[in-house]
């Protein structure tokens, strides 16, 4: 669960002042502030689906720069779904398993 820290950052300077606005000098609006750690894993999340959609990606590639040979119809339908899993199992987070 994320746990958020309030606190109040002055729009003119930046500074952030907490658990309550200073004393009056600067005008300030109300802001939250994630941990260290939570940033890091969220980041580390997004990391991961970015290299899983550029995998999926480029499996996709594939079938836009495909064309089957003359009399080869089915054998390319066959082809096409087998990678259409493959694309799926990566999205799914599956990629190399089987």
């Amino acid at each position: 669960m994320t746990h958020y820290i309030q606190a109040w950052q002055c729009i003119g300077c930046g500074k952030i002042e907490a658990p309550q606005t200073c004393i009056g000098v600067c005008r300030d609006r109300k802001v939250f502030f994630v941990g260290k750690d939570e940033h890091e894993a969220a980041l580390a999340e997004i990391a991961r689906l970015r290299a899983q959609l550029d995998h999926a990606a480029a499996l996709l590639l594939r079938f836009e720069r495909a064309t089957p040979h003359e009399g080869q119809w089915e054998r390319s339908y066959q082809a096409l779904q087998a990678q259409v899993r493959e694309v799926r199992a990566a999205l799914a987070g599956e990629a190399g398993k089987t």
